[in-house]
């Protein structure tokens, strides 16, 4: 409805070639939709998937799919792991990245347990199987790939915790004047 908002400006620019790239704090939905019926898909490419990168003890991991594909099929989350290893690989610079997928091989619902030996099969990418949920923080695999409902509660997870703790340890800071000139030194 809103032809000349930011949103639709700018990719029309991405697809006519005047920009090479589109980035927006805006709403995910109208991106994804917009961006597939306005910037069109990459070839080969069947659903796009949104992939956050996750702090981690180690850095960061890609987790793919957070959102975009609750029907998602086994053909989608093997590409959805082939694109999230060439760009960890590419361009955040991490050679030979881990790529797993569920909890254990012979758990997980119907798509996962489907999709796990298409994934053991793909020679281009490097297949760990799978970690427990414990372990993305740790950074134990650098491409999470998931169905949009679970990477969507990893993520929202992730933030909910995330400010839970920030919350206590500024409490923390704030509890004496001991605790308050510590944190301003930090």
């Amino acid at each position: 409805k809103k032809k000349q908002s930011s949103i639709v400006v700018a990719m029309n620019m991405v697809k006519k070639g005047e920009a090479d790239a589109f980035v927006s704090a805006g709403s995910s939905g109208a991106i994804l939709v917009g961006g597939q019926l306005l910037v069109g898909r990459i070839k080969g490419v069947e659903r796009p998937p949104l992939a956050p990168l996750l702090p981690t003890e180690k850095g960061v991991s890609l987790l793919i799919d957070c959102g975009a594909n609750v029907d998602a099929r086994p053909s989608h989350l093997v590409q959805f792991a082939k694109m999230g290893s060439i760009y960890m690989e590419h361009v955040m610079g991490v050679k030979n990245p881990k790529v797993n997928i569920g909890a254990e091989e012979e758990k997980g619902n119907a798509l996962v347990k489907e999709t796990f030996p298409l994934l053991k099969e793909c020679e281009d990418i490097n297949f760990i199987g799978s970690i427990e949920a414990r372990e993305i923080p740790h950074g134990m695999a650098d491409v999470i790939v998931c169905e949009a409902f679970v990477g969507n509660v990893i993520l929202k997870l992730y933030e909910g915790v995330g400010a839970v703790l920030i919350s206590k340890v500024k409490k923390g800071m704030m509890t004496s004047l001991r605790s308050k000139i510590g944190a301003l030194l930090v």
